[in-house]
C-alpha cells in the first residue's frame, strides 16, 4: 500500500475511534514508522511500504485507537525545543509546562539560551546569584529540570522524584542531551533528605487534580499516564499542603518557590502562601492560572 492510501486509511480508522487530530497522529505515527520527517511524507505519497512496515504502522495505530498516547507509541516528546524520552512511567511534558521555565527565567533575570543581565541580578530589590541553586520537586521525565540546565549554564541543579522508574527516565534524558553532569538526582518523596536552608529556587510541576473533577481530565490521560503524577487527592492542593512547608525549609532566606497550578485550586495555593511574600500567578495564553511564584521571607 502507498503513504498516500495507507494515510487515508488510518484518518479514517483514527476519525472512528473519535482519536483527536486524526490527520496529525496518522502522519506523526507513520513519521515513527519510516523514520522520516512530514516533508518526506509529502514529497513520496507514492512510495509503497514493505509488508514489515505496514505491520508496524497498523500495530501502532491499533494502540492509538485504543487510546495509547502518540507519545507513548513512538517514545517521544518535545518540550522546550528538546527530545525528550517518554513512557508511561513518567508524565507527558506538555506546553503549559514551559511557563514555569519562563518564569524562573524572569525571576533570575535571565533570557533565554542564559543571556544573562548582570553577574548579579536585581530581583524585586533583592538579589539573586548567578549561579543558582535549584532543585526540581518530582522531575518526572525531567524536562524541568534539563530545560534550566540549558538556560542556565553555571546553575547548581538538583531533582527529585519517588519513583525509580520516572528518575530512569529523567537520567537517560539527561544522557542523551549531555547535561548528566550538570543535574544530581534523588531518589525521595518532595525534598526530604535535602539539605535546610540550601536553595534558591524550588520549581515543581506536582500533582495539582482533584479526584473530584477526574470526569474533566481526558480518558486517555486518566486510563494511560501515571495517576500519582496527575492526582493530589480530593481536593488537588494535598500535595501542595506539603511541598509548600518543605521548601520554606529547602530554600534560603529569600528564596524563590516557582509551582505549576490550574485554575480550579489558584485561590487555594494563594491561602497556603499567605506567609510568604511576593506571590504572584501567571496565566497561560488561554488566559487560565498556571504558574505561581513566592519568595521565602527572611
Amino acid at each position: 500500500m502507498t503513504v498516500r492510501n495507507l494515510l487515508q486509511s488510518a484518518i479514517e480508522s483514527l476519525t472512528d475511534a473519535q482519536v483527536p487530530s486524526p490527520r496529525l497522529n496518522a502522519e506523526l505515527l507513520l513519521m515513527f514508522t519510516l523514520g522520516c520527517d512530514r516533508a518526506y511524507l509529502y514529497a513520496h505519497p507514492e512510495r509503497e511500504l514493505t509488508n514489515d512496515e505496514q505491520t508496524r504502522y497498523e500495530q501502532a495505530l491499533s494502540q492509538r485507537c485504543r487510546g495509547v498516547p502518540t507519545q507513548y507509541i513512538t517514545g517521544h516528546q518535545e518540550f522546550w525545543g528538546m527530545d525528550f524520552i517518554v513512557t508511561p512511567a513518567v508524565l507527558i511534558p506538555r506546553p503549559e509546562t514551559e511557563h514555569v521555565i519562563e518564569t524562573l527565567l524572569e525571576l533570575s533575570h535571565v533570557g533565554r539560551s542564559g543571556v544573562g543581565r548582570a553577574p548579579l541580578r536585581q530581583a524585586q530589590g533583592k538579589l539573586s546569584p548567578a549561579n543558582p541553586r535549584i532543585v526540581d520537586v518530582g522531575t518526572g521525565s525531567g524536562c524541568i529540570a534539563l530545560a534550566l540546565a540549558k538556560e542556565l549554564p553555571h546553575a547548581e541543579i538538583h531533582a527529585t522524584d519517588i519513583s525509580p522508574d520516572a528518575l530512569e527516565i529523567a537520567e537517560a534524558n539527561a544522557a542523551r542531551h549531555q547535561l548528566a553532569s550538570r543535574i544530581t538526582f534523588h531518589d525521595t518523596d518532595l525534598l526530604q533528605g535535602l539539605e535546610s536552608n540550601f536553595f534558591d529556587f524550588v520549581v515543581s510541576n506536582p500533582p495539582y487534580v482533584g479526584e473530584s473533577e477526574a470526569d474533566q481530565v481526558q480518558l486517555e490521560v486518566r486510563k494511560f499516564e501515571p495517576r500519582n503524577a496527575i492526582f493530589a487527592g480530593p481536593t488537588g492542593l494535598e500535595v501542595i499542603e506539603l511541598l509548600i512547608p518543605a521548601a520554606q525549609t529547602a530554600l534560603k532566606p529569600e528564596g524563590r518557590l516557582v509551582m505549576e497550578i490550574s485554575g480550579t485550586i489558584a485561590e487555594g495555593v494563594k491561602s497556603l502562601l499567605e506567609s510568604w511574600g511576593c506571590v504572584q500567578i501567571k496565566n497561560d495564553l488561554q488566559g487560565i492560572p498556571r504558574v505561581v511564584s513566592a519568595v521565602k521571607r527572611a
